[in-house]
């Protein structure tokens, strides 16, 4: 296989705290993929190394073979796929679908989506290797920008908030079965990353999945402004 860098940088793992990237004995690297691997530091391994000799539990203890009803948390560590981390990610795959669907159905937005679905693979990847979210705007709008505009979206777009009907349209009701997705990966956030005492452990993926689920409302906001000038 031949890694460009993008694809270097989905397979970026953990290993003891550090980051490294696991390379086959018949994979190669684009210049670009080495180039970002050497200023990103991270060191590359033989693919031989990539598997554990022994999996970690997270209540402590090893197994030396991954039964069917456990999956990885991590690099080295399984957990049942009930985990409400594993959970977690199981919600962000559904929204990755549905955005893809949405690109389909909602042409006139596939950028803005577009741009919605690598922001939620890269909060998966971040997920993963439990690295913080990256600060950045998401349609061109800060954090602030974006919770402003959706709570007051008739200062800024001339369209009062609304509950979508079947009349809306399809493209209308495949941006609001994406903008539930949203919503559903963010309350399974907050019940991973929220200990029994209320801890939160990971704000910034919780702030993240809600910058999400209000872009995508934004987006809503703007197919109805569309329809009511058409």
């Amino acid at each position: 296989m031949l890694y460009t860098e993008e694809a270097a940088r989905d397979n970026i793992r953990t290993r003891e705290g550090r980051r490294v990237f696991f390379l086959g004995k018949n994979d190669r690297l684009t210049s670009a993929a080495r180039d970002f691997l050497a200023r990103e530091r991270i060191e590359i391994l033989p693919a031989e190394e990539a598997k554990p000799q022994r999996y970690r539990l997270l209540g402590g203890g090893f197994l030396e073979e991954k039964p069917e009803h456990m999956t990885h948390l991590d690099g080295t560590t399984l957990v049942p796929k009930t985990h409400p981390r594993i959970l977690f990610r199981g919600k962000l795959d559904s929204l990755e679908a549905r955005l893809l669907l949405c690109r389909l159905e909602v042409p006139e937005f596939d950028r803005e989506l577009g741009e919605i679905l690598d922001y939620t693979r890269r909060l998966l990847r971040w997920e993963v290797l439990g690295q913080p979210v990256e600060e950045g705007k998401l349609l061109g709008l800060t954090e602030q920008e974006l919770r402003r505009r959706s709570h007051f979206p008739q200062d800024y777009y001339g369209q009062p908030h609304f509950m979508p009907e079947a009349s809306d349209g399809k493209r209308m009701i495949h941006l609001n079965l994406a903008r539930t997705a949203a919503r559903e990966a963010e309350l399974a956030a907050a019940a991973a990353f929220t200990g029994p005492e209320g801890t939160v452990t990971r704000p910034d993926l919780i702030r993240a999945m809600n910058r999400l689920s209000s872009a995508i409302y934004l987006l809503m906001i703007r197919q109805k402004g569309n329809e009511g000038t058409s």
